[in-house]
């Protein structure tokens, strides 16, 4: 099936599949279903983080006394896979528990790597996130920070489950100042846009200001506060209070701004009496990019290699998991929605393939814990181009394999290496186990029937959300001084 076929397939299938809109908190919410120690939850995501950026994986440059504290005193993955190399498709598998593939989040109506401003595409409306998932169990939900899943009504976190939201609705690098085609980068409240062009250095800022705010006005009920910053991703704008204080420029301030973040929302947990309650994972969604340290791992954001897809992951629960310990099994940012599931006392949706696993006892017992999966897939965009199972990783033989930002394809023999000794991906084995390479190919071929590769789409995908007409996000009044619209 080619792309065009394709794509009129999906818009067809979305169209079947609509479902009614509803506004931001609209409804009563559901009681607080769970037990005493259903727990409160705090996804903290960075955007374009290095593997090695952070003390607790390995940093001798950057200062994040707060991160390296939630590692001492929380379970630290080191192999912990984002499930593409780039923000959309990733951050669809972390809402959605699914292959970016799956829900047809892997690339934009244009075929690029990630949506961009005004697009006709987006997360569907009928899939089941994080947040509806724990909303139907009496959560109060806030999306706060980069959302990239759509930027029309349909596809917006307030009709994605979260009652709240507060972010850019794309990254950062996509207003009008950095591309004059687009509009200018708008913050938005809830469905408005409150700011365009906002001051990027005071995002941080205000994002942790604002989840400060959530914790406290929900103190007494549970919680799920998904807060995504838009840094270290380009342009760097870090705020004031961090600007010129670190050893690494404006990348590095960004870094040691965050870990300040990270830490104003520990001790608001803290102080509010909800440490002891409220699971934290900070992680990032997908590798860094130039002047990132991905290290030990090969290769950067945007690609297939480990430094492109495993990222840092820190996951922490005072007195549920144990501290300052390290887990080695593979685990994927899929896993999150069916482990708070389980937490809140529920289950991930039974009507549809859900891919990731719930990895309780991996946390619980990270030193004896073994890997959920028998199995993992590497996708660049729509193209299946690499498959992990155990210690090996198979670079999948490709005539044409894509690679980079609109770079002719290039010829992949197919490469096998083994992660446990081998993370740099540098000793090729090929040639030393030809049986293992039988059995990852015919593994590529199980994924290839269930969620597609390249224009061939998978029996088991489901279709992505569109609108007939996307329109630019735009004040809703005039500004009143260059740069900012304040609240009403």
């Amino acid at each position: 099936m080619k792309r065009r076929e394709f794509t009129r397939t999906l818009s067809l299938a979305a169209a079947s599949l609509a479902v009614p809109e509803l506004r931001p908190g609209a409804g009563p919410r559901p009681p607080r279903c769970g037990g005493p120690k259903t727990p409160n939850f705090v996804l903290i995501v960075a955007d374009d983080l290095g593997f090695g950026d952070i003390g607790c994986y390995g940093s001798k440059i950057h200062r994040t006394p707060n991160l390296d504290r939630l590692a001492a005193q929380g379970v630290r993955l080191t192999s912990f896979y984002s499930t593409s190399g780039v923000c959309t498709p990733s951050r669809a598998s972390l809402m959605t528990g699914c292959y970016p593939r799956r829900v047809s989040m892997h690339e934009d109506e244009a075929g690029d790597w990630v949506l961009f401003p005004v697009s006709r595409k987006g997360l569907h409306p009928g899939e089941t996130t994080i947040a509806e998932l724990l909303k139907s169990r009496g959560y109060a939900t806030a999306c706060i920070g980069k959302w990239h899943l759509g930027d029309q009504p349909p596809f917006l976190p307030t009709r994605q489950g979260f009652d709240e939201y507060f972010g850019l609705p794309y990254s950062n690098d996509m207003g009008a100042g950095e591309r004059p085609q687009n509009p200018p980068l708008p913050l938005m409240r809830n469905e408005g846009v409150i700011e365009a062009p906002v001051d990027q250095s005071t995002l941080t800022g205000r994002y942790t200001s604002e989840a400060v705010r959530f914790i406290s006005e929900h103190r007494d009920q549970p919680f799920f506060l998904y807060l995504t910053h838009t840094l270290p991703h380009t342009p760097l704008y870090p705020g004031e209070r961090f600007r010129g204080k670190s050893a690494a420029g404006k990348y590095g301030d960004a870094i040691e701004e965050i870990d300040g973040s990270t830490g104003e929302v520990i001790d608001i947990l803290k102080r509010l009496g909800l440490d002891g309650r409220t699971l934290v994972v900070f992680t990032s969604d997908n590798g860094g990019v130039r002047p990132a340290n991905n290290a030990p791992l090969a290769g950067t954001k945007g690609g297939t290699a480990e430094g492109s897809m495993r990222v840092p992951c820190i996951v922490r629960w005072p007195g549920r998991f144990p501290g300052g310990q390290e887990s080695r099994a593979l685990a994927t940012m899929m896993d999150l929605l069916p482990t708070f599931a389980h937490l809140a006392g529920t289950a991930p949706p039974s009507d549809r393939i859900i891919d990731g696993k719930d990895i309780r006892t991996l946390l619980e017992r990270p030193e004896v814990s073994q890997t959920p999966y028998d199995v993992f897939y590497y996708y660049y965009m729509g193209q299946l181009q690499a498959v992990r199972s155990g210690r090996w990783k198979l670079h999948l033989p490709l005539e044409e394999k894509r690679h980079g930002w609109h770079r002719p394809p290039i010829n992949e023999p197919g490469r096998l290496y083994d992660l446990v000794s081998d993370p740099a991906e540098s000793t090729d084995m090929i040639q030393e186990h030809p049986n293992v390479v039988a059995r990852l190919l015919a593994l590529a071929e199980r994924a290839r029937e269930d969620i597609g590769d390249g224009d061939s789409s998978g029996k088991n995908q489901r279709p992505a959300g569109w609108v007939e007409k996307a329109r630019p996000l735009l004040p809703a009044r005039p500004q009143k001084k260059a740069g900012y619209l304040p609240e009403a």
